[in-house]
This record gives C-alpha cells, structure tokens and sequence, in this order.
C-alpha cells in the first residue's frame, strides 16, 4: 500500500483497543504495539512528524501493510501484546528499545505465599517470568487493575505458612482498601492463596472463559462447605472479571477522577514539606449544614494522589446542639478514629481539615488519645489557602508555595470532602422536602 491507502486504511480503524501488527512488502512483521484506541495509535504512523527518531522512521519507512487485532480492555491488550512478541519476536519491537532491559511481571516463589511483582528481565529474582512488556507504566497500571481483582501481595516480605507470629502481625493499607487477602497476616490459608494465585495465572494466559468456570464451580463448593466468606470472595472475583470484560467504569486505571497535577509529585512534596515519611493516604473531612439546622459531615479518601471513593464516608451529627463547627469537627474525628482503632485498620498518612486554627486545635484534641499513632494532621483554610499542621502542641503554619503540586493536591483532597458534604446535604434536603409534601 502508499502512504494515502495507509492513512485511509489507519482512519477507518476502530477506537476499540487492541494489538496491531505493522508489516513489510514481504508480510513479515516489523513491530507490535497495544493500543487504547486503535484508529488513534496506528494512524499517527502516516502522519508527517519531524521530531521522530531515527530508528522509528527507518521501520516507518518499510510499512506495507498492517493488521490489527481487537480485544476487550486495555489490560487484555496489554497481555495480547506481551505475548505475541515473545512468540513472533518482531526486529523492532528489539531495537526500538533504546538497550534497555523489558519490563516482566513475575510471580515470585521463593515463600509459601507467591507475590506479584514488577521486574527486569535483566534482574535476578525466583519467580515465574511473563512479558516481555513494552511500557514499565502501562504494566503497573495493569497490576493495579488485576489486583482489584485478585488480591495478591505485591510486598518483599516473605511469608510461611507454618509461622505462628503472622496471626500478630497487622496488614497494610492494601489489606484495609480491599487489594490484598493479607497472608502476611495469617488472613487467608495457604491452599485459598494459591487457589487465587492459579486463578491469576489462568487470566494471564487468556483462559477466560475456562477461568469463570472455575470460579462458579469453586463458589458453589465453597457455598456447600458453609465457608461464605470465602464463597463471597469468589464470587466478587467472577463479577469483577465480567465488569472487566465490559470495560465498567469501575475497573477503569485510575481510582476515581483525574488529578489536576501529578500525583505522585504532590505526595513527595507534601511528605518534604513534613517529617520526610512517605505519604500514601490522605482524609479529609468537611461539615456542612442543613437550612442552619441539622449538621452533616463527610470523608474521603484518597490513596496515592487519586480518590479512593469506597473509602469515602458520611456522618449525621447527632451530639452537636445547633450550629458549632468545632464541635461537629470533633465528632467526626472521634468517630472516625473510634472505629479504625476498633477495627485495627490502618490510619491515614495525613489527616485533612477543611478550616483554619480553629478547627484544627479541635481535631487535635480528639486525636491525643492515639498518642503517636496518630497521622499528620493538617488544615487547609479556603480564603487565603493558608497551611496548617498540628505540631502536637499548637498549630504552625507550613509556608508554600500557592502554586505547588503538594497545595493543589490538598486543595483537591479538601475540595472533594466539600462536594461529597454539599452531595449529602441537598440529598436530606430533598428528602425533607419530599417528607413534608407527603405530609400535607
């Protein structure tokens, strides 16, 4: 084909995502690559582009033809993709790597319970290699996906079955948001674990269809054996893999909404501007009130820079006479910190309120109980975006700057906790409104 016919060809594609395969005069492929949208990916090939490198042009300029292969998501594309290469072991999809070793996912086997990590092909680690995969990026992404659904452990530490200490030990964030079946913690056995990890294996090698068969019929068993958890767990497992295949908004990459800035950037400079102690988590909480009368408060969660909205949580004040900010603020706190302790779930990192010196001090006062279990505890007021952090005696202010990435993400973070107050208020309002007109 000529450039126009491939650029014709390119266009008329779908923007459904999938692997394309680009081909020489001869038919042999030159290059695999994924796509997200395929029309969107393959057509800036044939488009004019005066910045492309060498290499890429010279495989460019040898194009004849190409044909594409359609999947479902964008983590099936991902895992087509890895696998075709590694059996047609195209010429560029080898030179094009600027000398740098693959990306490989690997299921570790060095302990009794497996742990999925991310690795080099160059990297000596025990573990059963996959890949290998062209983006290091597209790839964590795609863990994150897999492991919503599977829960595995991504740790380093290693784990045997036979340890009488891991029913002492207490799971991590992973544990409390749901990713991860905590076998550090002696929370599932070693035959479960496995069972999960087969299940993983049998996703990656693209047996679907023979995978949610598995799974009904190890669900219905669990069920007969009145293991329920465990039957819940397995059945959560089948709809997210059918949520999966139809590409629900709830197994999309990235929890929630998009940042308006890198995330992970914000998160290092937040954890600069504070002890220098990593930050993953972050609450914040807001208060809001119903026509001057009934005080509602929200929190939401966010875990590595991007809203976590299964952690978020509403709360009706009922120990609050009247308008009282400070009050309000302190119940919530108290509420909250009540139930993780508890629960033994994990604190946040940063504890975030919307206010100024005020509402911090009284969040402040709930707080001393934990002693230093307690999570860095900031307030963020809305005039003139000024700073606050609870030094464990009194409130300082933390100079920086209006336009840094650690600001707007806590502006995001304290934003959000007044939009999902704001949401729980016009929904009792309406509620209220509807209660009076059924009355009458």
């Amino acid at each position: 084909m000529n450039p126009d016919e491939l650029r014709a060809k390119a266009a008329a594609l779908p923007e459904n995502p999938g692997v394309y395969f680009m081909k020489d005069d001869r038919g042999r492929v030159l290059y695999i690559g994924k796509a997200r949208s395929l029309r969107d990916r393959v057509s800036t090939y044939f488009h004019p582009n005066p910045d492309i490198e060498p290499r890429l042009q010279s495989m460019i300029s040898q194009i004849a033809d190409f044909d594409i292969l359609q999947t479902a998501t964008e983590v099936d594309a991902l895992l087509a993709e890895a696998r075709l290469i590694k059996d047609a072991q195209p010429k560029y999809n080898v030179k094009l790597k600027d000398d740098k070793s693959f990306t490989m996912l690997g299921v570790t086997s060095f302990d009794d319970f497996a742990k999925v990590w991310v690795v080099r092909e160059t990297d000596d680690v025990k573990a059963d290699l996959m890949g290998p995969f062209t983006g290091a990026a597209e790839l964590r992404d795609a863990v994150k996906v897999l492991q919503k659904i599977f829960k595995f452990a991504t740790c380093k530490i290693e784990m045997r079955a036979d340890d009488p200490k891991r029913r002492f030990f207490r799971p991590c964030l992973l544990h409390s948001i749901n990713r991860c079946t905590a076998p550090c913690a002696d929370r599932i056995s070693k035959e479960d674990y496995a069972a999960d990890i087969a299940s993983l294996r049998q996703f990656l090698r693209g047996d679907r269809s023979k995978l949610k068969e598995d799974l009904a019929g190890r669900m219905k068993e669990a069920s007969k054996k009145l293991e329920f958890e465990r039957a819940a767990g397995l059945r959560d497992q089948l709809r997210a893999i059918e949520a999966l295949e139809r590409h629900s908004p709830e197994f999309d990459y990235v929890e929630g909404d998009i940042t308006p800035m890198d995330p992970q950037e914000g998160l290092t400079e937040l954890a600069a501007l504070l002890d220098g102690a990593a930050v993953r988590t972050i609450e914040g909480i807001d208060i809001a009130h119903l026509q001057g009368g009934e005080t509602v408060g929200s929190l939401v969660s966010f875990v590595d820079g991007a809203p976590f909205k299964a952690g978020y949580r509403r709360f009706r004040i009922g120990s609050v006479v009247g308008v009282d900010d400070f009050a309000s603020i302190r119940e919530v706190t108290r509420r909250r910190f009540t139930r993780l302790a508890r629960e033994e779930q994990v604190f946040p990192d940063v504890f975030l309120i919307d206010g100024g010196i005020g509402q911090l001090s009284s969040a402040a006062k709930e707080l001393e109980s934990l002693g230093d279990a307690r999570p860095r505890l900031l307030s963020l007021a809305k005039r003139e975006e000024t700073l606050y952090r609870w030094t464990g005696t009194r409130a300082a202010e933390v100079k920086v700057d209006k336009s840094a990435p650690a600001l707007r993400l806590l502006m995001y973070v304290r934003d959000e906790a007044h939009r999902f107050a704001q949401h729980y208020h016009h929904l009792l309002r309406r509620k209220a409104i509807l209660e009076d007109e059924t009355a009458r």
